[in-house]
């Protein structure tokens, strides 16, 4: 299937961004590691932030809702971003519902989600995740994106991650960036950056591939190096990201750095690291914006 063609927007805008960029240009994080749950006591889920207006998928078999999406209709004059956190919070506290199988993209399945990784001093990715998100939310909104998240909170439960790519799919957005971070062997360092292959439609073909080289250049810019033990030069085409083969707007996901790996840990458990890999993902965001 075909997605539909992009919207037209008003002039300013895209010239707007297009002055932004090259100001800046002058002026001048699935693949994670994960925990196999099993044995541990199921708790509800956290009640919904008062007064949130929020959208959330059907109830799965368990019973239990995936976290809520942060969602709102795309605007015809505004580029809209889908950002996705990897993983949730409380995804340990719930095997049954995360270790179910949900559609893959290829006609097979996978689990709806992990707990992703931590740090030796198990500091979680799922909150390196969540910071890392917000933060490029916030840069991406002060230079007119309107950005959405896949959930509203580090607190709850998926969502799934074939409906990660539904909520993106949803909204008509431009593009989705998965953030997420690593969870290799000590020697292995560096980002990388995902997209479908072989692809399932057309965008995920060259416009997921632009939008993830515009993320790989600017981690580069930012001063990271290439993974040294996954893909090439910071790129790794997959086959096996349900969040990605899902995808029918052009989509990639970061694997910002190492957590098992001592120096990338101790860099994503500070603020200033995390400020850093958030500059890097919506300098690259804005960079494929301005090419469209």
């Amino acid at each position: 299937m075909t997605p539909p063609p992009h919207r037209i927007r008003r002039p300013g805008l895209r010239s707007g961004l297009v002055l932004w960029a090259l100001v800046s240009n002058l002026v001048a994080l699935a693949a994670c590691g994960s925990i196999k749950l099993t044995n541990i006591p199921a708790t509800s889920p956290p009640a919904r932030p008062p007064g949130a207006t929020l959208t959330t998928t059907q109830p799965n078999a368990t019973g239990l809702k995936p976290s809520p999406a942060s969602t709102s209709p795309a605007t015809p004059d505004k580029f809209t971003v889908v950002l996705d956190p990897g993983h949730n919070g409380a995804n340990a506290s719930h095997p049954t519902e995360i270790n179910r199988p949900v559609p893959n993209g290829r006609g097979s399945t996978k689990a709806c989600n992990t707990t992703g990784t931590s740090t030796a001093a198990d500091y979680p990715e799922h909150a390196f995740n969540w910071d890392v998100a917000l933060q490029v939310r916030d840069a991406l909104t002060a230079r007119g994106v309107q950005v959405v998240l896949t959930r509203p909170d580090n607190t709850g439960v998926g969502p799934c991650v074939n409906d990660r790519a539904t909520i993106a799919n949803r909204t008509g957005a431009d593009a989705m960036v998965s953030i997420h971070a690593d969870g290799a062997t000590r020697s292995g360092h560096g980002f990388h950056v995902a997209y479908s292959d072989p692809p399932l439609n057309a965008s995920q073909g060259p416009s997921s591939v632009a939008l993830a080289t515009a993320l790989a250049t600017a981690l580069r810019g930012e001063g990271f190096t290439p993974a040294n033990y996954k893909g090439a030069d910071g790129l790794d085409p997959r086959s096996d990201l349900a969040g990605l083969n899902h995808a029918r707007i052009p989509a990639a996901l970061v694997e910002c750095a190492n957590m098992r790996n001592p120096q990338e840990a101790a860099l994503v458990s500070t603020p200033d690291g995390r400020t850093r890999y958030a500059t890097a993902i919506a300098d690259g965001i804005m960079a494929w914006l301005t090419s469209q």
